[in-house]
């Protein structure tokens, strides 16, 4: 059971540091193209949209590396407890 919660917990804090680091990596790249929204949006609404690019891939890759790394720690130092 020890093991278990082990890796539950490592699994969970790996998950989350890779979703912000990767968020932050993509923040950081993003480049806005100002001028093409500015002569496009001539009548500009007052309805926020919200759009996503990520796909089903990139949240499976992620959840994959932060278990195989999870799965690690939790036998690394599941043998020494």
């Amino acid at each position: 059971m020890k093991r278990y919660i082990f890796f539950s917990v490592s699994f969970i804090l790996l998950f989350w540091l890779f979703h912000v680091l990767t968020g932050m990596i993509l923040t950081w790249m993003y480049t806005p193209n100002a001028e093409e929204f500015w002569h496009t949006n001539t009548d500009l609404s007052q309805e926020t949209v919200l759009q996503t690019n990520s796909s089903t891939a990139v949240s499976f890759v992620i959840s994959f590396l932060a278990a195989s790394i999870a799965y690690v720690i939790s036998s690394v130092f599941g043998k020494k407890a």
